[in-house]
């Protein structure tokens, strides 16, 4: 699949879709990352589940290529060798799943999305961001929260490379976002100056996905 394709239709992506016109796992509860550390709706695993849109798209390494585009001074196109020679971080943050699952302390090695955009120097003008990942899923969000303090553009998981499942060699993570805007299997990021729809905000999910003010689903 090339990466203007869209993702085909699987018993997860109609089930979701069934989820956001019925407003299913909402509790109207808002509550703050300050004073709580589990969002509204949602339930502690141990475990890390696997939710995709059927497709796993294995890349070599020596294929891989990372861009970084639109509205940049410098554009970027990283083989695999130039993404492990940029400045490695390390980060440990909790993740949450529109589809009601929480894990908390989850270790991060990567490069730093601050570090990625500074290589790339955004234009003035550039305002949002567009992700496209290897199997031609999109999601899109403000650059603002792109360039979170704890977001990572992850190839390690708890010491160990990231595997395939979970979007390896390298997905994006934003711990403050519901966790379908951490694109897997990331192949391009695209800066724009205003905002446009990903394939699950294109199909009843929220444009921004706050866990804690319960985002779950396209605003009415």
């Amino acid at each position: 699949m090339t990466d203007e394709q869209a993702p085909v239709d699987s018993k997860l992506t109609t089930s979701k879709r069934r989820w956001a016109a019925e407003g299913k796992f909402l509790t109207g509860r808002i509550s703050r990352p300050e004073t709580e550390r589990l969002p509204p709706g949602q339930h502690l695993v141990k475990n890390w589940p696997v939710l995709d849109l059927g497709e796993q798209p294995a890349i070599s390494l020596d294929d891989w290529k990372l861009e970084v585009r639109g509205l940049v001074e410098t554009p970027l196109a990283l083989t695999w060798p130039d993404f492990q020679s940029m400045q490695q971080s390390t980060h440990v943050s909790d993740i949450h799943c529109v589809t009601t699952w929480s894990r908390y302390d989850n270790r991060w090695e990567g490069v730093s999305t601050r570090d990625l955009l500074d290589a790339a120097m955004p234009k003035a003008e550039a305002g949002y961001v567009m992700l496209t990942s290897y199997d031609g899923y999109t999601t899109n969000l403000p650059l603002a929260d792109f360039a979170a303090e704890d977001a990572i553009l992850a190839t390690a998981w708890e010491g160990q490379p990231l595997t395939l499942d979970h979007g390896g060699p390298m997905r994006l993570v934003v711990p403050h976002l519901y966790f379908w805007k951490s694109a897997k299997w990331l192949r391009r990021i695209d800066l724009m100056p205003s905002d446009r729809a990903g394939f699950w905000e294109m199909n009843g999910y929220h444009m921004l996905g706050d866990p804690w003010r319960e985002q779950r689903y396209t605003e009415d």
